[in-house]
């Protein structure tokens, strides 16, 4: 099994004539991903690829396609719009790609996706892969193989990574899931934690985090009061200067709170192993799930 996603999903893709979301449905659509549509206003009645129907609506696209999940690829100034009208349109599930959607916006889009009843993962998020049966966003497929592992990420580069070193070693993954590092985001490390803890397929789960905020020590809490699966877990920015962002809007460090010791620290105090680079998550994980 998985979670999110998986071989029933049934995928839109708004701003599939655009740069980026041209190019990833096409590896999408590669991978086995189901996209039954995409959804770009004024090019309504067009197809992508002479395939994949075009419309000017999300509400519309959801109509004809009876899309369960859709995906955004839109420039910054038109994210949270995009991001509102999925969940206008009903959308259970909504991933959003794009970097750079303003805090402010995210203030707007949270409450009112939360209203409706959908489940947002992102902004600013490389999305997620269930291998072999469904790839949301912009994952490479080739470096994932299925297996028991469930994946959580704050940090895209370190989850190609990771699951990199995971697939080197035989260890295969149920669903990999980057959740973005801004201030304000959808789906946080606990909703993960949670979805792998109920999912039987998934037997261990690795956490990456990063520096910046709480979100890892509240995350480590939730692994000893309400897991039963071993958690191993990284983070990233050991060596950034306090003060300073790194990368991510969420990725600045205010007292003592949001350093990678501290954050590295709860994962000790709350039986997370942790591992201090990201090759040595295998070995962790193979002592955890003996």
């Amino acid at each position: 099994m998985s979670i999110f996603i998986d071989k029933s999903t049934r995928l839109l893709v708004q701003g599939i004539t655009g740069r980026d979301g041209s190019f990833h449905t096409k590896q999408m659509i590669e991978y086995g991903t189901q996209v039954v549509g995409g959804v770009t206003p004024g090019k309504g009645g067009q197809k992508f690829e002479d395939k994949v129907p075009i419309f000017n609506t999300v509400a519309e696209a959801v109509k004809k396609t009876g899309a369960n999940a859709t995906v955004i690829y839109v420039p910054p100034p038109f994210a949270a719009d995009a991001m509102m009208e999925a969940a206008d349109a009903e959308i259970p599930f909504i991933v959003c790609i794009t970097e750079g959607v303003p805090v402010l916006d995210m203030t707007r889009v949270y409450p009112f996706v939360k209203e409706k009843g959908s489940r947002l993962l992102g902004p600013n998020c490389p999305g997620l892969i269930s291998p072999g049966q469904s790839k949301v966003g912009i994952i490479p497929g080739r470096i994932c193989i299925a297996g028991n592992v469930g994946l959580v990420s704050r940090s895209g580069t370190l989850t190609y990574e990771v699951v990199y070193q995971m697939t080197r070693a035989k260890i295969g993954q149920t669903t990999c899931v980057g959740i973005g590092g801004d201030p304000i985001n959808g789906t946080n490390f606990i909703d993960c934690l949670n979805a792998f803890e109920k999912d039987p397929a998934t037997e261990g789960v690795v956490m990456i985090g990063e520096i910046g905020g709480t979100d890892e020590q509240e995350a480590a809490r939730f692994v000893r009061e309400k897991m039963k699966k071993p958690v191993v877990g990284f983070i990233a920015g050991q060596t950034a200067p306090p003060g300073r962002r790194m990368g991510h809007a969420g990725a600045i460090i205010s007292g003592s709170a949001g350093t990678a010791a501290e954050k590295m620290q709860a994962f000790e105090e709350n039986g997370v192993g942790v591992a201090k680079r990201p090759i040595d998550v295998v070995d962790l994980l193979k002592r955890a799930m003996r």
